[in-house]
């Protein structure tokens, strides 16, 4: 699998994120003592890509992991494939796999004429604790990417496309989600890994990572417009109709994103911004402006992401700073000892005085 995933261009200068690339980014405190330490890179740009702040090497390559999902989403809508309202949004969720989850994925099997066997996503049991406890086993439906593998089957019935081979990285539609990786980040996307659900996962920049999420994000508002409409270009300076109609639907049903409670719904529903988190600690989120941060923690874990991304929003004057509060209050880990509040996770130090920097 790992070898007919390979795209990788002799010569090509990417690098991986690395310690010396890196800064401090959140520090956990217990007790008054700190106890751990995250590092990673961080970005923001504005509406028109420009780099509004830097944190470490935003030059590094990552894979975007689940924060590749809003261009895999694009490209099923690009190929002619009618999604709307919490079909539309499980395309590009990473879900909790409760029932209200696993209905819609199937919604989008049914218009396929697929099974849940015809995912190629791997069993898993939902995300959600209580569903998880109700559930009778692990199944395709309830991982986090069935929804995104459910719109690769519709995308394969609508084109009269191979479905067997939907994660082959030459079959057309991977081709396609490739070349529309190519458009959003203005990269070449010449390296490709297998993500966890078994689908190519390309490799990318941090900053051009950030640069196509503000492109998805500030297209909020222009999915009402037909083809050639020139309604888009008012809305931002790179507005995508398709993303748009993404980005529309994220903002009214968040539930369908990640679930009730959980970070990604709790930050759309609260902040009116697009939020997405990705495996290995990326965590993306844009305004309907256009404005973008990516944020990769080195050590993969996610718990101080939501606290930094949204940092970096407030810093730059384009979210509710209450509103921010209350969000960090509801999706930053409690630091307990003996059931009982103990300490915090707090910003770092590379967070808090970290370079401003135009691009």
């Amino acid at each position: 699998m790992s070898d007919q995933h390979s795209l990788s261009t002799p010569g090509t200068e990417r690098h991986p994120l690395t310690v010396d690339g890196s800064v401090e980014l959140a520090v956990l405190e217990r007790s008054g003592l700190d106890e751990s330490r995250h590092i990673g890179a961080g970005v923001v740009v504005d509406q028109s890509g420009t780099v509004l702040r830097a944190l470490g090497d935003i030059d590094a390559s990552i894979y975007p992991r689940s924060c590749l999902k809003p261009l895999q989403a694009i490209t099923v809508l690009r190929s002619g494939v009618d999604l709307a309202g919490p079909q539309a949004v499980l395309a590009t969720a990473s879900h909790a796999g409760t029932d209200a989850h696993q209905a819609v994925v199937a919604e989008v099997l049914e218009r396929s004429g697929s099974t849940e066997d015809d995912l190629l996503c791997p069993p898993d049991w939902p995300g959600d604790r209580g569903s998880a406890r109700r559930a009778e086993g692990a199944r395709r439906m309830a991982m986090n990417c069935s929804g995104k593998h459910a719109s690769f089957l519709l995308a394969c019935a609508t084109n009269g496309w191979d479905p067997h081979t939907y994660v082959s990285l030459d079959h057309p539609l991977q081709r396609a989600i490739r070349e529309t990786v190519g458009e959003f980040t203005g990269e070449i996307a010449d390296h490709a890994g297998v993500d966890g659900c078994g689908a190519p996962v390309f490799a990318t920049t941090l900053v051009g990572l950030a640069r196509a999420i503000g492109t998805v994000s500030g297209s909020a508002g222009s999915g009402s417009a037909g083809s050639g409409d020139s309604a888009a270009s008012s809305i931002g300076p790179r507005a995508d109709i398709d993303a748009g109609r993404l980005v529309d639907a994220v903002l009214a049903d968040a539930w369908a994103l990640d679930g009730p409670g959980r970070a990604n719904t709790v930050t759309i529903d609260e902040l009116g911004v697009f939020a997405k988190l990705g495996a290995e600690g990326v965590m993306v989120m844009g305004t309907t402006g256009g404005v973008a941060t990516a944020v990769k923690v080195l050590d993969g874990n996610l718990r101080a992401a939501t606290l930094v991304a949204l940092h970096l929003l407030r810093e730059q004057g384009v979210v509710d700073a209450a509103a921010v509060d209350r969000v960090v209050e509801q999706t930053t880990e409690r630091v307990l000892g003996g059931g009982v509040t103990v300490g915090r996770i707090r910003l770092g130090a590379g967070v808090q005085a970290g370079p401003t920097r135009a691009s």
